[in-house]
């Protein structure tokens, strides 16, 4: 085990927290005006899904467990879980909803994601930073318009909502950001 400061968890990373496993779900740096600075951290225990919120010194040393990061490519979802495919050895992995959570929306067929391993068992998942999917539904465009920051909103083929600028329509293949679903580009295929 590591040994880590507060300040520098991330999400996905896994943590011991009184001999037992949790994942980062989210982690904020906080800087109050007075006072010391703490690390806001949303986890969840790996042994039962159970939630906890921690506050630590930004300091503080925060015990980070040893995980196995492996590329996994995602097959496909049923009433059991996600399943996933190591490319190298065919082992097939299974994750709940519970453990991927909203990631689950930017999960496609194929795509290989890193799915974190301790001893064995797959415990989180990271997806790739940017995604590529396709506009469904749109408002259209308004004549005279022509401002870049006003965007407008838009439904995704895997049902996600987010912001687009005005010149995406409906049928446009976008790329979008896996952490917070906002629109990057448009893909360029």
């Amino acid at each position: 085990m590591a040994k880590v400061i507060a300040s520098s968890l991330r999400k996905g990373n896994v943590v011991d927290v009184d001999g037992k496993l949790y994942v980062v779900l989210t982690a904020q740096n906080i800087h109050p005006g007075k006072g010391t600075p703490v690390t806001q951290v949303d986890m969840r225990r790996i042994s039962d899904g159970t939630k906890v919120s921690e506050r630590y010194r930004t300091t503080e040393q925060v015990e980070k467990a040893t995980v196995e990061d492996r590329d996994h490519q995602f097959l496909y979802e049923d009433g059991e879980g996600f399943h996933f495919m190591n490319p190298e050895t065919f082992d097939q992995v299974t994750m709940s909803k519970d453990d991927i959570g909203d990631q689950s929306a930017y999960l496609q067929e194929g795509m290989t994601v890193s799915l974190k391993l301790h001893e064995g068992l797959a415990i989180a998942i990271e997806l790739p930073q940017r995604v590529i999917f396709e506009v469904v539904e749109t408002e259209p465009v308004v004549k005279g318009q022509t401002a870049s920051s006003s965007y407008k909103p838009a439904m995704l083929n895997n049902g996600v909502r987010t912001m687009v600028p005005p010149h995406i329509s409906a049928g446009t293949r976008i790329v979008v950001m896996t952490e917070d679903g906002s629109y990057v580009e448009r893909a360029k295929d």
